[in-house]
């Protein structure tokens, strides 16, 4: 008997879902197919068996691979989230109902030098919520990568996603008192003939900075260079040079002497860089809403939806 004659709802496999899913992700049915641990004969059998029951094409095919078409758009849209909730079901039922994980991945500089130190305030105030904690630069993926929020550094371009951005947070000139006291700055331009330290993948860079200031970049070479915040806060922090560094990712060096800021009022510019990151459904899980709360009050005012 026919489903629509019993009036039954119309279910897809799980396969076909999972093979819309990687196929929309990626753009390319191979690629999905590698990841789903198939042949890309099998993802493309599934996705026709999807588009049969669906009557519409999810899909324009092409030489280069694959892109969605609007209704392709509109059917992941609502589907990933179903995915998404079947994953965390299927996580609460066989985890240690005693204690939660909650689940964070942070950019690497923020994650040791802003969230690291107050892990321990955090756990006090919460004994019953387990902490795993992964750092790198990469946007991971919420339902594969099994994260609960994701503090990323960059634009803020998600619209899929909750975002939460700090506020009030300044890309500042900074050094070390003894080198600031043998080479004095007061103005932009004083810069030009000092070492500097570039830190690659800040929003705000040297270039940038200068050009901000009406100046052209040095001519001369980068004292020193790194892929890193929490390396170029400390090499300013040994007086190797001076960094343009992010005013919240420096606290512990400005509160314990280490690094002074170079003429704040002058010098420093205003940047939205650090964003809490997480699918509107996460708000309801109450290890997230605990979380954002305790960080609303470790940053106060810097902390904005």
């Amino acid at each position: 008997m026919d489903t629509a004659d019993t009036g039954a709802p119309v279910i897809p496999p799980l396969k076909a879902i999972q093979a819309f899913e990687q196929t929309a992700r990626f753009g390319n049915i191979a690629r999905a197919a590698e990841v789903l641990g198939l042949v890309p004969s099998a993802v493309s059998h599934q996705l026709a068996k999807l588009e049969s029951m669906i009557g519409r094409p999810l899909f324009v095919r092409a030489a280069r691979g694959v892109s969605l078409t609007p209704v392709g758009e509109q059917y992941l849209a609502e589907v990933s989230g179903v995915l998404h909730s079947l994953a965390v079901a299927t996580e609460r039922a066989t985890s240690d109902v005693s204690l939660d994980c909650l689940r964070l991945h942070s950019s690497p500089s923020f994650g040791l030098l802003w969230l690291m130190p107050r892990l321990e305030a955090f756990r006090s105030a919460h004994p019953d919520i387990q902490i795993n904690l992964s750092c790198s630069y990469e946007s991971l993926h919420f339902s594969r990568d099994k994260i609960d929020v994701d503090i990323r550094h960059g634009v803020p371009n998600w619209p899929s996603y909750e975002v939460r951005t700090v506020r009030n947070e300044r890309f500042t000139v900074l050094a070390s008192p003894k080198l600031l006291a043998r080479c004095p700055v007061n103005a932009a331009v004083d810069l030009l003939g000092r070492e500097l330290i570039l830190s690659e993948a800040t929003l705000l860079k040297w270039p940038q900075w200068f050009a901000q200031h009406g100046l052209a970049r040095p001519e001369q070479p980068y004292a020193l260079s790194f892929d890193r915040s929490y390396m170029s806060l400390e090499a300013a922090s040994h007086g190797l040079g001076f960094a343009l560094e992010s005013s919240i990712l420096a606290r512990k060096y400005l509160a314990a002497g280490d690094l002074v800021e170079v003429a704040p009022s002058i010098l420093s510019a205003p940047v939205a860089a650090h964003h809490l990151v997480f699918p509107r459904t996460h708000s309801s899980f109450p290890r997230v809403r605990r979380f954002l709360a305790w960080m609303e009050g470790e940053l106060g005012h810097e902390f904005t939806y």
